[in-house]
């Protein structure tokens, strides 16, 4: 068995004379939360339905699952899940019923349904009709269609939008034990903070280019500022470059002024602006 789930070599995509995807290259282990970061419209979404055979590329090579995504069968598509913006549940059926109904399709037992329900914070709305959820509820409940078959590979396009914070903080606790049992999840996310909690490694994309791709540390350390912040006892706060600090925090420390020596690491928001230049 490959220990690459899925992969993108040299993939482009135009939609008329607009090139949305220009020469995408990543590639994603077995067992990884891989989050695809970027500004809206930089085609997040455009990509996943690339992976998923919503959308045909216009030139290079997708892998999915060990074989040529053209070579890919029902039975492959059978061990995934998938969250996006076009997941549908039935608005007339409850949301227990939804997930019933999930499970037929997926040709799959209903036992997970009251796990997933409880876990999502939908054990006492299980018989409430979807024409009748908020928001939250609903993208509660498209989770857990996604997840009713125990995929091997989960696709999830902003999966906690419009969640609260105990909500997204169950979704975080949930992705990482299905990492821990093998499961591969390709994530899209505006919020830093729940990539750099969630996956091992992001890549960041800009007008349809991969602008880097590493892990949340790996990336943030190679942005970081020449810059250290240091506190003292009567001088304030002193803004050093690291390579004159050395004889100032000596002198700091001799005549006991020092307090404390930080570096100025950008989070991944940071490095996430300074790559794109654009808001989420």
């Amino acid at each position: 068995m490959s220990a690459v789930a899925l992969s993108m070599e040299a993939v482009s995509l135009s939609f008329g004379p607009k090139r949305v995807l220009d020469n995408l290259a990543f590639s994603v282990r077995r067992g990884e939360a891989f989050g695809f970061l970027g500004p809206s419209g930089a085609g997040k979404t455009t990509t996943i339905k690339l992976l998923t055979r919503q959308l045909t590329r216009d030139g290079g090579r997708i892998n999915l699952l060990g074989r040529p995504i053209e070579n890919a069968t029902t039975a492959d598509y059978e061990r995934i899940g998938i969250l996006s913006d076009t997941s549908a549940l039935y608005e007339r059926l409850s949301i227990a019923d939804n997930l019933k109904l999930y499970a037929r399709l997926r040709g799959t037992s209903r036992r997970r349904v009251p796990y997933l329900l409880e876990r999502l914070g939908l054990a006492d709305d299980g018989k409430r009709l979807i024409k009748n959820c908020s928001k939250g509820m609903r993208q509660r409940a498209a989770l857990a269609a996604a997840l009713v078959h125990e995929p091997e590979l989960l696709f999830l396009d902003e999966p906690t939008s419009g969640l609260d914070p105990a909500a997204r903080a169950e979704v975080h606790r949930m992705l990482a034990e299905l990492r821990e049992r093998g499961t591969t999840v390709f994530l899209t996310t505006h919020d830093m903070a729940e990539a750099e909690i969630v996956c091992q490694r992001v890549a960041i994309l800009n007008d349809g280019v991969i602008a880097a791709c590493d892990t949340p540390d790996d990336l943030k350390l190679r942005y970081a500022r020449n810059r250290i912040v240091v506190r003292t006892r009567s001088r304030g706060t002193l803004e050093l470059t690291k390579d004159a600090a050395g004889p100032v925090l000596s002198e700091l420390a001799q005549a006991g002024e020092l307090l404390s020596v930080h570096s100025d690491e950008p989070n991944l928001e940071e490095v996430f602006l300074e790559l794109t230049g654009r808001e989420f």
